[in-house]
């Protein structure tokens, strides 16, 4: 099992950062990638950015140039930059992790979400 909690989210004026912490405690090692997604009120759950354990990086278009993840040399901790956010930008951020367990059955878990709202 894998918990995620995540922090930093919060009101932000169109132009301005805010930076997502989340971090993972428990079967830690059996996580692959961690990730970020969003859901937005009316819409589908959408991918932000997720790196994998050997480091590779995957952004949605909509957000390249502006957000950046990263995570620590433990692998427990993953953060996502977020920079000149849009109104757009507003929603709910999950964190995620992929992995593995001992059986070999693929797991996705889930943090309980931050809100991130971006004023015009």
């Amino acid at each position: 099992q894998v918990q995620l909690v995540e922090s930093g989210g919060g009101l932000v004026q169109a132009g301005g950062s805010l930076r997502l912490s989340c971090a993972a405690s428990g079967s830690i090692f059996s996580i692959s990638t961690l990730g970020w997604y969003r859901q937005a009120p009316g819409k589908q759950r959408e991918l932000v950015a997720a790196m994998t354990t050997s480091g590779k990086t995957n952004y949605a278009d909509s957000v390249k140039g502006r957000f950046t993840i990263s995570r620590d040399n433990a692998g427990n901790l993953v953060y996502l930059q977020m920079n000149s956010l849009k109104p757009e930008d507003t929603a709910v951020y999950y964190c995620n992790a992929d992995g593995v367990t001992a059986r070999g059955t693929d797991y996705r878990h889930w943090g309980q979400g931050t809100q991130v709202t971006v004023s015009s």
